[in-house]
């Protein structure tokens, strides 16, 4: 009994071992890593995604690196620019591990080595600039690092797609004077603004009231003409009145007497008004005459 009790203890031990074997040789790689795997201490290959194995107490896994594009956003370093301004510059870098071997035997810590050597780039940039080149060339830095970065870092495997430069920090009174200079600026702008509108409208003002005396001029003219045309009409329907009438009195062929009494009746008319002065027409002082005498021959009949 206790022989077959020590055989199931090295049976469960061997079969324990056998199953930690499998277990360490078999690896499965996920879709975005790769694993470096070293033979005896020394480079054997790269295991790429999916099922892979290793043998056990020989080959071990060295490395495992990511193939995503990683984002490093390193710390705001301390830089001089050509006109001897110190400000602090804070830069991030886009790159990705193109080759795994290189980039686990290329350089010891690979990510410092990066974080280095944008520090010493970007001052080598900067100190070629001064503040205000700074300030605005923002793409020309950008490039000039990014390409530099690519060119430096291939032997490390690394492919860096982008660098940008995240926050210019200029020392305080820097600040501040670029601050009252844009102030100064901007009410400048305002100042300019201002005065345009209010010689915009005095134009306007301008233009309006002369609108108006053109449009008062021309409705006066405007009423004066049709005043004048009314008038005109209403003396041409009068006359036109009396040509009529003058027609209807010769087609009538009136008698003289008829022609003396109206004459009369017109110098009554005349005699209504306020004239100081009568012109009485010789025709008329016959007639009156005439009146005259046959009144005298009534009163002594």
């Amino acid at each position: 009994m206790p022989e077959n009790f020590a055989i199931y203890l090295v049976l469960s031990i061997l079969v324990l071992i056998v199953i930690a074997v499998v277990m360490y040789s078999v690896r499965i790689v996920p879709q975005s890593d790769a694993y470096v795997i070293e033979r005896l201490g020394a480079y054997h290959r790269i295991m790429e995604r999916g099922l892979g194995f290793i043998v056990p107490f020989i080959d071990r896994i060295s490395n495992k690196v990511t193939l995503k594009e990683i984002v490093k956003d390193f710390e705001p370093q301390p830089v001089i620019t050509k006109d001897n301004v110190t400000m602090l510059i804070d830069t991030v870098v886009y790159f990705s591990i193109m080759d795994p071997k290189l980039y686990t035997y290329g350089v010891h810590n690979p990510l410092s080595a990066i974080e280095n050597l944008t520090a010493t780039t970007l001052r080598n940039i900067i100190g070629d600039l001064e503040l205000d080149q700074t300030l605005t060339s923002r793409d020309i830095i950008n490039t000039s690092m990014r390409s530099i970065l690519d060119e430096a870092t291939d032997p490390w495997g690394i492919r860096v797609s982008r660098v940008e430069v995240k926050n210019i920090l200029p020392p305080k009174d820097i600040q501040d004077a670029m601050e009252k200079q844009m102030r100064a600026e901007r009410e400048r702008r305002e100042a300019i603004l201002r005065a345009e509108g209010e010689k915009r409208a005095a134009i306007l003002v301008s233009e309006g009231q002369r609108e108006s005396l053109i449009l008062e001029a021309d409705g006066h003219r405007d009423a004066t003409i049709a005043e004048a045309e009314g008038k005109a009409k209403a003396m041409r329907m009068i006359f036109d009145a009396q040509v009529y009438g003058i027609e209807k009195i010769k087609q009538s062929e009136p008698t003289l007497e008829y022609l003396k009494v109206r004459s009369l009746e017109a110098m009554e008319k005349v005699a209504d008004g306020q004239a100081t002065k009568l012109i009485i027409p010789s025709e008329l002082q016959d007639l009156a005459s005439i009146l005259s005498a046959g009144a005298t021959i009534l009163e002594k009949k």
